[in-house]
């Protein structure tokens, strides 16, 4: 119906064929992710009696999240199509009216009749718009019910800290050198305190991912099978890194535990009656004074690459240098806990592979050989 010259305006606008098609195709499009649901279902139940790695991947793959988001989608469109499809008979009783409205205001012999068929159809156009905005909610209220909705951000960070917790401690040992890096230019000692804790977390990422089989065999398949694909790459970067990570970590506390040893064993020697309670408490200060002393110099190690690359500038200079790789590595980390694009990781393992061939190894290297001049009777 064109605009009602009369009245001046429409007051039920819409097209109630449009608004029925779309309800059709929702119908159409419920009924089809019904049947998609129960075949899942299906499948996944009778393929119970197949066994090897290829079911457990097609299980996997078939997860009870796919069969349960497709059920939830089937039923937020048939609550759709049923809404659009009562909202389809009102606008149509609408319309009805506004045509009778718009005679009665084209027929119209005096003001008074003219006007009364306007108001009529200003209650109208209030009772419609009402109407539309009532149907609007009861979709929005069908979709935030039944339909699955991607994951917030918090949400998709703790689903992927799940998932692959291994990954999660790399990407967060990454992050927090970087963050150890950046304190340890204005105050060493509390830059190494954050770095230690990075370092702790690159131990407990290289177990993880050590423990994990399908880590694991991303790695031999390469070696045994030639498969260099993404995932063996991947997975070497994710080694390098963590091994990197740890190293100087764990030198630290090795110098700690090999200078805590001595000593309690020498407060045993020189005071035979002493418990050997009190000896483990003259150990203990000294392994953390030693592992906190060699960790301050293990901190002012630099990467030898760089150091020889701008070996002419300043010091201060060259350790802001030395950040590019720890930020770097807090980048492709925060990426990791971020972005679910494929092309995003790809570049992040390759600047992860370039940062721990040019920077991580070289300064692991150097500062596990620092550890273990300090070790050396």
């Amino acid at each position: 119906m064109a605009e009602p010259a009369a009245l001046g305006f429409d007051p039920a606008p819409g097209n109630p064929a449009a608004v029925l098609a779309l309800a059709k195709k929702l119908n159409a499009s419920s009924a089809s992710l019904g049947e998609a649901a129960r075949v899942v279902k299906a499948l996944v139940s009778q393929s119970s009696a197949w066994q090897g790695e290829a079911a457990t991947a097609f299980r996997a793959s078939l997860s009870d999240e796919l069969p349960r988001y497709l059920g939830s989608a089937h039923t937020s469109l048939a609550e759709a199509a049923r809404r659009l499809t009562a909202w389809h008979d009102t606008l149509v009783a609408h319309r009805a009216l506004a045509a009778r409205y718009e005679s009665q205001a084209a027929a119209a012999k005096t003001e008074e009749a003219l006007a009364d068929a306007r108001r009529l159809a200003r209650e109208l156009a209030s009772e419609h718009a009402a109407a539309a905005r009532r149907v609007a909610h009861a979709l929005d209220k069908a979709t935030d019910r039944l339909a699955p909705k991607e994951p917030g951000v918090l949400a998709s960070i703790w689903h992927k800290i799940t998932d692959d917790p291994g990954d999660a401690l790399s990407n967060a040992s990454a992050v927090l050198g970087a963050v150890g890096a950046g304190v340890a230019l204005l105050c060493p000692p509390a830059g190494l305190a954050v770095m230690l804790v990075a370092g702790g977390l690159s131990v407990a990422a290289l177990g993880t991912h050590l423990a994990d089989p399908r880590f694991r065999k991303s790695l031999s398949d390469g070696f045994t099978k030639g498969e260099f694909d993404a995932d063996f790459w991947k997975s070497g970067v994710t080694l390098l890194g963590d091994t990197a990570g740890s190293v100087p970590g764990l030198a630290a506390v090795a110098s700690g535990a090999k200078a805590g040893t001595a000593a309690a064993r020498a407060a045993l020697s020189a005071a035979p009656e002493t418990s050997a309670l009190a000896s483990l408490g003259t150990g203990a200060g000294e392994f953390g004074r030693t592992t906190w002393s060699t960790g301050l110099a293990i901190q002012e190690v630099e990467n030898p690459l760089l150091t020889w690359a701008v070996r002419t500038t300043d010091p201060t200079v060259r350790k802001s240098v030395g950040l590019a790789g720890p930020v770097t590595g807090a980048v492709t980390g925060g990426a990791g806990f971020l972005s679910d694009s494929d092309a995003v990781e790809q570049a992040s393992t390759t600047a992860d592979g370039v940062r721990g061939v040019l920077d991580d190894a070289p300064s692991a290297a150097a500062k596990s050989a620092s550890a273990w001049a300090v070790m050396r009777p």
